[in-house]
């Protein structure tokens, strides 16, 4: 069966709307859902020897946070190296990467029928369309002219954004080249209105000689934005040193940051470079810079002023040109006041602050970042699959979590071991059970649940009028409860509701409700 190419040039079409590149990917693949009539489709960018999802339709809300490795992913790999059309029969002993993450059955069935699409630029690798369904027939009707076809629209729109991220970044770099260095581990995830903010704020001051502090609470992952920033800057083919304030006693924090020479003090055995000369030419990270004694913060502060230091015991002074980026988890404008921390190094290292916020703050990355950990977790317990039941990714969102992404990590890998001794080494399923959380007693949602209008019943809807009608009241109901148990914030509305931010404002209007 060919598909109407009318339908293809209304996708077409669509694509050219004034919507960011996001909203782009996820009308692009809203509309191949529909029209290929699966049950689950994704679009994946190819970077690093990995696929990481850009846009969904019908998967789980965490599959957006999760990298596959191609390395541990049998169907993907094969994806990656083909040159057309993949279809995978249904009696296929590759695992499918998407096992019980597939909506709304993703508890109960596994995948049967898949499709993969690899994508192009130049010949070059750029990602892949997955196409899936528990029907093992279910896109046989479809032949694979068609389906180039679809692969030839993705891929356009893939490497046009592609092309203007390089452009963005004032880059030559090509196209299948333009992976970022930190994919991985050391990836900032977060599509939440602060992440996103704090990540244009990284990308404006990388280019930078400025110095930066990094605010944030315990766990909040202010060390991978110092990575970011390091890596993003003319100084990223230089050393990234790290030192950690809090952990050194005072007497040998000197030492560890300036440096020494034989015979200086008891045990100076040799000469020993400190942390600044290491960071020659690169960059200093000075974890919990607030625990630094007042005589390091004064001679700390020489060496940022004029960028010479002096080694224990050595009257020669050594020039170095390093970049200061500090971290901290208090506040160190108090301990200014307090005079606890000097006013004149404090200016000198906030030239431009950073605030990471906490992940209370930004719950709707929580799908994203356990999707992540669920990820790890499964490649280091050696499972087939570890998904996240509904009732446990909820139970995720509604815990305050003190600890923040650190104190999240750690409970998804406590719980994934748990439910492994439960549920043997092949496909796991996290349940609310294998996370010890101490929720509130109240509902988290707080005031603002308590007050928001519920949704009326489908019986009530129906009195309303005809199917569409009763459709109509229902949904406008159900958005604005959901609207107001999520203190106004649509884009965590339109998470909560499995919608486009795009859509979901659409929609709004057309039930005017804006």
């Amino acid at each position: 069966m060919a598909l109407s190419l009318d339908s293809l040039a209304r996708i077409a079409l669509d694509l050219q709307w004034g919507i960011s590149t996001q909203d782009r990917f996820q009308q692009l693949v809203n509309s191949l859902r529909q029209l290929l009539l699966s049950d689950a489709l994704a679009l994946l960018r190819y970077e690093g020897q990995q696929f990481r999802p850009l846009a969904t339709d019908g998967l789980a809300p965490d599959v957006l946070g999760r990298r596959f490795r191609l390395a541990e992913h049998p169907r993907l790999e094969a994806i990656a190296r083909a040159g057309d059309v993949v279809r995978f029969p249904a009696d296929s002993q590759l695992p499918d990467p998407y096992d019980n993450l597939i909506l709304p059955s993703r508890e109960q069935l596994k995948v049967h029928a898949c499709i993969g699409l690899p994508l192009f630029a130049d010949q070059s690798l750029i990602g892949a369309l997955t196409i899936d369904g528990y029907d093992p027939a279910q896109f046989d009707r479809f032949d694979d002219e068609a389906l180039r076809l679809i692969g030839a629209l993705a891929a356009a729109a893939l490497s046009n954004a592609l092309l203007v991220e390089r452009l963005e970044r004032q880059t030559v770099a090509p196209i299948a080249a333009s992976a970022p260095s930190r994919a991985g581990a050391d990836e900032i995830i977060g599509l939440s209105p602060g992440m996103l903010q704090l990540k244009k704020e990284i990308a404006v001051v990388a280019g930078s000689e400025l110095n930066v502090l990094i605010m944030g609470e315990t766990g909040v992952g202010k060390e991978l934005v110092a990575k970011a920033i390091h890596q993003a800057s003319p100084r990223a083919a230089h050393a990234l040193v790290y030192l950690n304030c809090a952990a050194l006693p005072e007497s040998v924090a000197e030492s560890e940051l300036f440096g020494h020479v034989k015979g200086a003090f008891t045990g100076a055995t040799h000469h020993r470079a400190g942390k600044f000369e290491m960071a020659d030419h690169g960059t200093l990270f000075l974890d919990e810079i607030g625990e630094l004694s007042l005589t390091l913060q004064a001679k700390l502060l020489r060496v940022l002023q004029y960028g010479d230091l002096q080694r224990i015991g050595d009257d020669r002074s050594l020039k170095v040109d390093v970049r200061i980026l500090a971290a901290t988890n208090r506040d160190l404008k108090a301990a200014v006041l307090a005079g606890a921390f000097r006013a004149d190094l404090y200016h000198r290292l906030s030239v431009f602050p950073l605030t990471v916020p906490a992940l209370r703050e930004r719950a709707e990355d929580i799908a994203l970042l356990s999707g992540l950990f669920c990820e790890r977790c499964r490649s280091q317990l050696g499972l087939a699959s570890l998904a996240l039941s509904r009732p446990a990714l909820a139970t995720l969102q509604r815990y305050p979590w003190p600890g923040n992404v650190r104190e999240l990590e750690h409970a998804i890998h406590r719980a994934a071991v748990l439910a492994r001794a439960e549920q043997g080494g092949g496909g796991v399923l996290l349940a609310p059970a294998h996370f010890n959380l101490d929720l509130p007693a109240t509902a988290t949602t707080g005031d603002a649940a308590a007050a928001a209008p519920s949704p009326p019943p489908a019986d009530a809807a129906l009195s309303a009028g005809g199917l569409r009608e009763a459709v109509d009241v229902f949904q406008a109901g159900l958005i604005r409860h959901t609207v107001a148990v999520c203190d106004g914030n649509w884009s965590a509305a339109a998470r909560r509701l499995g919608l486009n931010s795009a859509n979901l404002h659409r929609l709004a209007r057309r039930l005017m409700l804006k």
